[in-house]
This record gives structure tokens, C-alpha cells and sequence, in this order.
């Protein structure tokens, strides 16, 4: 018998962290782009209550909704992703769930927005 975590396959999305590597001449920050293949992503489209609590807390418009594996240590809160052949900007808090008490291999949830 196939398990269900056997079945369900996410995509390689790439993430694009960015690190803090000093500051201008106006004080602004400068930033590195490093992009990261994270594979075993799971996209799913933004259901119409997430579309409009997006709207009513952040202003944004949530069109996908990523469920991230469980071990991965990326910062994915306000970093750019590519999948589908598009840039997309995640928004909002990630969300994380207890690993021992989720019983398939994600356990981070975060919205994503159209970007460029």
C-alpha cells in the first residue's frame, strides 16, 4: 500500500535570500540576493477567505498559498520566490505547526503575492 507522504510531491521553488551586507552613503542598507533551490514545496492557489483576509490585514492580494517541508531552515517571511515561471513576494507571518504532530512532510505554511 503507497502512503499518502508517498503521493504527495511538491515543486522546486527558488528562493531568493536576501542578506544584509552593509550600508550606502545614505545609511541605507545593503543587501546580497543568493538565490536557493528549495525543493518538495507545495503551491496551492489562496482560497477566497485567505484572499480577502489578506486584503483586510496586509493589504495584499494572497494568490498562492506555499507549504514549506519540515527541516527547512529558510527565513521566508518578506523574501521573493520564483515558480511557475513568475516572482512572487511572500507577505504576511509564516506559519509553523509542531513536526511530531503533523503527520505528512510540511509544516510551515506562507502567502504569496504577484511580484514585477
Amino acid at each position: 500500500m503507497v502512503s499518502k507522504a508517498q503521493i504527495l510531491k511538491g515543486i522546486t521553488v527558488t528562493l531568493h535570500q536576501l542578506t544584509k551586507t552593509g550600508v550606502d552613503g545614505f545609511n541605507e542598507a545593503i543587501y546580497t540576493d543568493t538565490p536557493v533551490d528549495v525543493e518538495n514545496v507545495l503551491v496551492a492557489p489562496a482560497s477566497s477567505q485567505e484572499v480577502i483576509d489578506a486584503q483586510n490585514l496586509w493589504g495584499k492580494k494572497a494568490v498562492y498559498t506555499l507549504a514549506i517541508p519540515k527541516g527547512d531552515t529558510h527565513e521566508w517571511e518578506g523574501q521573493i520566490v520564483e515558480f511557475f515561471g513568475a516572482r512572487w513576494r511572500t507577505f504576511g507571518y509564516a506559519t509553523k505547526g509542531i513536526d511530531d504532530l503533523i503527520p505528512l512532510d510540511w509544516n510551515t505554511k506562507v502567502q504569496v503575492e504577484r511580484y514585477g
